[in-house]
């Protein structure tokens, strides 16, 4: 049963199936924070500009701060927790931004993080001005977004590598 002007969810997140019960008006992001505990998922200008709420919905990038909660039933969702390992690994994409320097206060990164593993699942083979162009989608006040592209583009060229030699 749920509160009056709540509605009962069903979330799958980071392959997690939750229950929460929320206002219709709620925001993805503020679910992924303050419900669900999820606090990777940063929230910045709420209004969907600088790309620090990015998540994955069914594979997309998608700004958390600009969808409903509601909107998100029955869709895939991850976030950036969804990158490390059961162990605590970092993840090849996590990695290579730290290998190139890919961050520095670290607060866009997890919307940088998603929305580079959104694009090189579609864009695997993506050149350094594709990967640039869908940077500028994200806003980074610190590392004036070089490192950022290097970071991702290091990791294309690893996967790709680890691809071929797999084959």
């Amino acid at each position: 049963m749920t509160e009056p002007d709540k509605v009962l969810l069903t979330l799958k997140v980071n392959d997690a199936v939750h229950e929460v019960a929320v206002e219709a008006r709620r925001t993805l992001a503020d679910t992924l924070r303050h419900d669900l505990e999820l606090t990777g998922t940063h929230v910045a200008c709420e209004h969907g500009v600088c790309g620090a709420c990015t998540v994955l919905v069914d594979g997309d990038p998608a700004r958390s701060c600009l969808m409903f909660a509601a909107q998100a039933e029955g869709s895939e969702i991850r976030t950036v927790e969804s990158l490390a390992g059961d162990d605590g690994s970092l993840s090849d994409l996590q990695t290579a931004f730290s290998a190139n320097h890919g961050l520095q206060c670290g607060f866009c990164t997890p919307g940088f993080l998603m929305l580079a593993e959104g694009f090189l699942a579609e864009r695997p083979d993506a050149d350094r001005e594709e990967i640039r162009e869908v940077v500028s989608s994200n806003l980074c006040r610190c590392t004036g977004y070089q490192t950022i592209v290097d970071s991702i583009q290091d990791c294309a060229e690893r996967r790709r590598n680890a691809k071929e030699a797999s084959a």
